[in-house]
């Protein structure tokens, strides 16, 4: 059972011991980034661009950077918890071994002479605060009175907590520049401590240390000839996305007009009511299938490519307030894998059918369809420049992805609990921002979610997430010091200056050291995608 050490004694509060277990505060100090960037998953995907294209270059992390993260943690002194210039007086036997997911794992030995040294310091300590009746506060007071009125136990719970307190510090001095910030932990159960010293005037315990986590390449230096395969959509095409676009546009310049003595064609707009069964011989097995139905489904015919296959080519000629009936089959590449191959009964209401009326699609409206333009021949031309920007944009941030994924898959590293655990927060504390900015939560539903509980079950789900995020990083940051890669002052200065305007402009708050140490993350990953862009084969195919 690991454990923090905390009894509490009110009479010897300045010898109550820190808090030696890492923070569990779900939302960690710090600004995240400007609210310019999204998760998808494990991909943390630009959705709008600065002056370059440092931000679409490398996923983002939302809130403290977990590279700087680690360097900041490893080389915190643990000393920090106390201090060493406390001398001991016998030095303590500290036992090191190496344990799972970069743990290390201390047995440390308290001697006699530490115990009884400090057993002396916590009856001075309480002889200074106890008022004791028949003696004046200060004064000194004959041992066995002052432990008559503080109480056996209490002075046995106060000496040990002083020792852990008084020793740890000295215990960890050897993990100094490789244990990880918060990660220093007592793993020895108090009472089987309180019993130890009680019988033997000496002291055992055990601790528990998070080092920083070492990359093995496998094989070794195998990032430097990566072979990626980049899938990409079919739907990644430019020229017709173009024509896509230049269509939407022309539509939004229309006007609906209510369709009175005719049935539904293409190029209409029906607003539907729909519903849906199993169907089968067995009537008694027929159920209801909630995800298809909805009412008051407004439907564009020019996107019958998004219905399942046979819908539309069903409904065509069927006029307002007419229903019709009819048998279709959820195709095997169905996005809801329960609905694949099902037979389905569907029912169809008309309640209003529109056409819509165009203008001539000619040069009278060029500027209607694109502020500026004089000529339609512009307006196709822009949005094709435009769209191939995007495309562009997507195919490199698949390959950014591709790659980052093979990296992933060539490491062995550790990951340690705290930096999991710490990761994983992060992401679910970003996830209920999102969620808050999008639903307006009550305080029930923000505390339910907010839970010890809530927040395990997500890292328990994430783990596998979490852990490639913090392996991509650990990757990214390890072949960025392999390759001495560098960046300039100018760009570093440009980007944070880039990043606290995005927070001005939104009226945020921002750490400008927070916001320094992410875009130097940043950089980092920039430069490194860019150099293994350099160096690999990679090969695009479609899906």
């Amino acid at each position: 059972m690991e454990l923090c050490s905390s009894a509490t004694i009110p009479a010897l509060r300045p010898l109550k011991p820190t808090n030696f277990s890492p923070s569990s505060s779900l939302f960690l100090s710090g600004s995240p980034l400007p609210p310019k960037f999204t998760c998808f998953g494990t991909k943390r995907i630009c959705i709008s661009h600065t002056s370059s294209s440092l931000y679409r270059q490398f996923p983002v992390q939302l809130l403290q950077p977990l590279r700087t993260r680690i360097r900041s943690m490893a080389a915190a002194s643990p000393a920090s918890y106390n201090t060493i210039e406390d001398k001991l007086p016998a030095s303590l036997g500290v036992t090191e071994r190496e344990e799972p997911n970069s743990r290390m794992r201390l047995n440390v030995e308290v001697p006699p002479a530490v115990c009884e040294d400090c057993y002396k310091r916590v009856l001075n300590e309480f002889m200074k605060q106890a008022k004791i009746p028949g003696f004046r506060p200060g004064k000194k007071v004959p041992e066995n009175v002052l432990i008559s009125y503080i109480g056996q136990d209490n002075i046995r719970k106060a000496t040990i907590e002083s020792i852990l307190k008084r020793t740890l510090p000295h215990a960890v001095s050897s993990v100094t520049g490789k244990a990880l910030k918060d990660s220093i932990r007592i793993a020895s159960n108090f009472s089987d401590m309180e019993e130890a010293y009680l019988n033997q005037n000496s002291l055992r315990y055990d601790v528990i240390v998070d080092v920083a986590p070492e990359v093995k390449w496998i094989p070794e230096d195998g990032y430097k000839n990566l072979n990626i395969v980049v899938e990409i959509d079919s739907d990644i095409e430019a020229d017709k996305a173009a024509e896509r676009e230049l269509r939407r546009r022309y539509k939004s310049l229309g006007v609906l007009r209510i369709v009175i003595d005719r049935g539904l064609q293409i190029g209409d707009v029906a607003i539907l009511n729909i519903s849906a069964t199993t169907s089968g011989e067995d009537e008694s097995k027929i159920e209801t299938i909630p995800a298809a139905e909805t009412k008051g489904f407004n439907l564009d015919t020019e996107d019958g490519d998004k219905l399942i296959p046979g819908f539309l080519d069903s409904i065509i000629g069927i006029k307002q307030a007419e229903s019709r009936t009819f048998p279709l089959i959820f195709p095997e590449s169905w996005e809801e894998d329960n609905l694949r191959g099902v037979c389905a009964q569907f029912t169809v209401e008309c309640k209003e059918l529109f056409y819509r009326e165009l203008p001539t699609l000619d040069d009278s409206i060029a500027d209607k369809l694109l502020r500026g333009c004089t000529t339609l021949g512009q307006v196709k031309e822009a949005i094709l420049q435009k769209c191939l920007e995007v495309e562009q944009t997507a195919k490199e941030q698949i390959t950014d992805n591709a790659i980052l994924d093979q990296l992933c898959k060539m490491i062995e590293v550790e990951v340690p609990q705290s930096l999991f655990e710490e990761q994983g927060r992060q992401f679910y504390g970003a996830k209920l921002l999102e969620i808050q900015a999008n639903v307006k939560l009550t305080e029930d539903q923000l505390a339910s979610l907010s839970s010890p509980r809530a927040v395990k079950e997500y890292l328990d789900n994430q783990e596998v997430n979490i852990k490639n995020v913090i392996k991509q990083n650990l990757a990214v940051g390890d072949i960025f010091k392999r390759e001495n890669l560098q960046f300039s002052t100018d760009e570093l200065v440009k980007e944070v200056e880039n990043s606290i305007e995005e927070f001005k402009r939104h009226k945020q708050d921002y750490d400008e050291d927070r916001v320094k140490d992410q875009v130097q993350e940043i950089l980092e990953g920039s430069k490194v995608l860019e150099w293994l862009r350099e160096h690999a084969d990679i090969q695009y195919k479609t899906r």
